[in-house]
């Protein structure tokens, strides 16, 4: 599996993004986002789990609870239990990331 396509079934796919869930595994759930320029997810927390995020190309600012910096392609962020997460793209190109988080939830 190449870390650009992660495969899986698309959950979304809007003006905003294009996110696909890949559940193959047992316990973790691989996701794609593909956030377009000038928008931003919704933002959100879980209470209980954690989760990472690779950003794989583009440019933006991340958002946790009151801390936000900017991120690029090749970098990655742990978010801790119950922390408020959310991505800007504030590039030009679309903002390409891959998170991997407990799939003992919905995304």
């Amino acid at each position: 599996m190449k870390i650009n396509n992660i495969d899986g079934e698309i959950v979304k796919d809007n003006e905003t993004y294009l996110l696909k869930d890949n559940t193959s595994l047992k316990n973790l759930v691989v996701s794609s986002t593909t956030l377009h320029p000038g928008k931003s997810t919704r933002g959100h927390s879980h209470p209980g789990k954690e989760e990472v995020y690779m950003i794989m190309s583009g440019t933006g600012r991340m958002q946790l609870d009151d801390n936000e910096f900017n991120i690029s392609g090749g970098e990655m962020i742990l978010i801790e239990d119950g922390v408020f997460h959310r991505v800007h793209n504030t590039g030009e190109e679309d903002l390409y990331m891959v998170c991997i988080f407990d799939g003992d939830r919905n995304h």
